[in-house]
This record gives C-alpha cells, sequence and structure tokens, in this order.
C-alpha cells in the first residue's frame, strides 16, 4: 500500500468518527433540548392548574399565548382568544361561580413533543363550592388535552384546551 492511500483511509476513517461524534453530541443536545422542554411545559401544567384554583387571571397570562388564537373547549361553550377565555373561564366560571376551587391532576402528564409545539394529556378531579350558598360541593371528573407552542421570547404558552368528563359506558359499550 502507497503512502497515499494509506493517508486517504486514514482522512476518510478520521472523517466518519468525526461525523460520527458530532451525530451523537446532536442526539445529546437534542435529548437535553428536549428535557428542558418537558420541564417546562409540566411547569405550565402545574401552574394553569394553580391558576384555575386561584381563579388567577395575572397567573393565568403567564401560562396561556395572549394570541387571539387561543382556544378553550368545554361543556359550556368555546372561547376564542386569551381575553375571552380570562373573562368566561377565569372571571365568570370559576371566580363568580365557585368560592374556593382544586383541580388536580390524578394521572400521569404525558407530554408529546413536536419541535416548537406540544401535546399534553391528562386526568382531572375538580371540587369546588359554589359561591351562591358557601356550601354546596361540585365534584366532577375528567380528562384533558392541551396544546403549547414555544413562542418566541415568551417560552411554551397555551394554546389550546379541551376538556370532557369521564369515558362513557353503557350501551354497546364501545
Amino acid at each position: 500500500m502507497t503512502i497515499r492511500k494509506i493517508f486517504v483511509a486514514a482522512f476518510a476513517a478520521g472523517v466518519c468518527v468525526c461525523a460520527s461524534g458530532l451525530a451523537m453530541q446532536a442526539q445529546e443536545t437534542k435529548t437535553a433540548q428536549d428535557s428542558a422542554a418537558m420541564a417546562e411545559i409540566r411547569h405550565q401544567v402545574e401552574n394553569y392548574m394553580q391558576s384555575i384554583d386561584d381563579a388567577d387571571t395575572s397567573l393565568g397570562a403567564t401560562v396561556w399565548s395572549p394570541t387571539p388564537d387561543a382556544t378553550f373547549i368545554e361543556p359550556q361553550g368555546h372561547e376564542r382568544g386569551w381575553d375571552q377565555i380570562a373573562s368566561a373561564v377565569y372571571d365568570k366560571l370559576m371566580g363568580q361561580t365557585f368560592s374556593k376551587r382544586t383541580l388536580k391532576n390524578v394521572s400521569d402528564v404525558s407530554i408529546h413533543l413536536y419541535g416548537d409545539a406540544a401535546v399534553v394529556e391528562f386526568d382531572w378531579d375538580f371540587v369546588a363550592t359554589l359561591r351562591s350558598d358557601g356550601k354546596t360541593l361540585v365534584h366532577t371528573t375528567g380528562r384533558e388535552s392541551q396544546v403549547y407552542v414555544n413562542l418566541a421570547g415568551k417560552g411554551w404558552r397555551l394554546v389550546h384546551v379541551h376538556y370532557s368528563g369521564p369515558p362513557v359506558k353503557g350501551l354497546g359499550e364501545f
């Protein structure tokens, strides 16, 4: 084998080793970024639940996207934009209807990342006291899906919530 062939073979091997190392480093960076994103989203889910418990639009505003395309689908309506969500869900439903609220996650929070978007799923338990008499308890359970986007300069923000009651079984029991 000539020196030139040995040099070419060594150079090619070196390129392969470098490329492999760069690929591993890129994967490690992506994994670290995904872990950081998931931790931030999980924190936002906790803030969301606390904002509902407290009927706190100030905390809610740090969770929700301020854009008009944010949506909230719930059994009593479909709110569009943070202003409508703050008014209908936080002020009227949570604040004016209930004097005390406790929203608990009762399942693992499942987070699916898709670049700068994420889908979150969990089951919840909600207990609240009606403001009208101060003693009647309302207890509901359900499931929720949320969509978050990573907004430039704002981090992960909630852009969509859809919640419903637990699965219904009965006639035909699918």
